[in-house]
């Protein structure tokens, strides 16, 4: 059997090793650094160590359908966000119970509305439904997460809150608005319009991981951190 290899003109193969690496990394590091921050977030922590874990077994196999074949993994990335994009926004509601109590229906509504956004969004960039379809569902499911973390009960409890953790939730919320933008944006121009081609669309999705799955984590992590006081577990 004839073994491709990756080639050195291929960036956006090169990113889904680089990516595919850094994702180890820091799964290593979240699950050994999460009994060194107070029990109140190691929930978090915990689950940002999930999350690139998740994907890092992902991109090990969508880097294989890459180099192999030149192809967008569709079908591996959307199993990868379907497993990863829940535990990423529930993280809202775990950095609020780690400084205070909060409504559970914060966590069952952020939940709903990614599930909402990704299986509208695969329904339709798979052809099981109308494509633009699959895009006005998507689109409903981000919003309706945005108005949850910006006006809605999270961010109205997020507004409360001050110093580290009151930073934490709003990086985490520009991420969810600035980051995850590359995605429908990737899905209008890609399969919609098709003026972007495959190299550029994983491209782009690729560092947007970084960024959503890995930076999203560590800011999590050190504001866990800054929080621990000296010595406590």
């Amino acid at each position: 059997m004839k073994t491709t290899l990756l080639q050195s003109s291929d960036i956006t193969g090169i990113t889904f090793w680089l990516i595919s690496m850094a994702l180890l990394a820091t799964t290593v590091f979240f699950f050994i650094e999460r009994n060194s921050v107070k029990a109140s977030w190691r929930t978090s922590v915990t689950l940002s160590g999930l999350v690139t874990g998740i994907a890092f077994v992902h991109y090990m196999y969508m880097r294989e359908v890459w180099v192999s074949t030149g192809t967008s993994p569709t079908v591996f990335r959307y199993i990868d966000w379907l497993l990863t994009v829940p535990l990423l926004m529930v993280e809202f509601y775990f950095i609020l119970s780690a400084v205070k109590k909060v409504s559970t229906g914060i966590f069952w509504r952020l939940l709903l509305g990614t599930l909402v956004m990704l299986i509208g969004g695969y329904l339709g960039e798979a052809g099981y439904m109308n494509i633009n379809a699959g895009f006005i569902i998507g689109m409903a499911g981000w919003i309706f997460i945005l108005y949850e973390v910006f006006s809605g009960e999270a961010g109205r409890e997020a507004a409360r809150l001050s110093g580290p953790a009151k930073d934490c939730f709003e990086f985490c919320k520009w991420i969810v608005t600035i980051g995850w933008s590359v995605y429908p944006l990737g899905y209008l121009f890609g399969y919609m319009t098709g003026s972007a081609n495959e190299v550029t669309l994983n491209l782009v999705y690729n560092l947007a991981d970084f960024i959503n799955k890995i930076l999203f984590g560590l800011v999590i992590y050190k504001t866990a951190a800054s929080l621990t006081p000296a010595g406590a577990k």
